[in-house]
């Protein structure tokens, strides 16, 4: 709902319709989701062929989750920044840089569980 507006909540099933609508937005228009996604698909692939057990399985879609979600909010914001200023503004850089500060620190995170559930797999086979 547009705020100040008359309009209706969007139904349930058109919700659904907008939030993919923004994530092919996000993937047609950003590199970094596509390289994460990428890389996700990598993760998979090595989960498939190490066969890593469910508990593994769960940490690595986890973190492929959290890691696009990151993104996509990063993506966000920045266009929310743009949007409220085309100035190079010292706040707005602020905070474009932690946003994007958020989703590096989180991708680390990821890699290093990627690192220690296939390190774990491959010490197991």
């Amino acid at each position: 709902m547009i705020p100040g507006s008359n309009r209706d909540h969007p139904t349930f099933l058109r919700s659904f319709g907008y939030a993919f609508e923004g994530f092919r937005t996000a993937v047609t228009t950003e590199r970094n989701i596509k390289v994460q996604l990428f890389v996700g698909v990598l993760a998979v692939i090595a989960g498939i062929v190490l066969k890593i057990d469910a508990l593994s399985w769960v940490l690595i879609v986890l973190c492929i989750g959290l890691v696009l979600f990151a993104e996509l909010v990063n993506t966000s914001i920045e266009a929310i920044v743009d949007l409220a200023t085309q100035e190079l503004h010292p706040l707005a850089k602020r905070a474009k840089d932690i946003a994007a500060a958020s989703v590096f620190t989180l991708s680390i995170t990821a890699a290093i569980v990627g690192i220690i559930v296939f390190a774990r797999a491959l010490v197991l086979l």
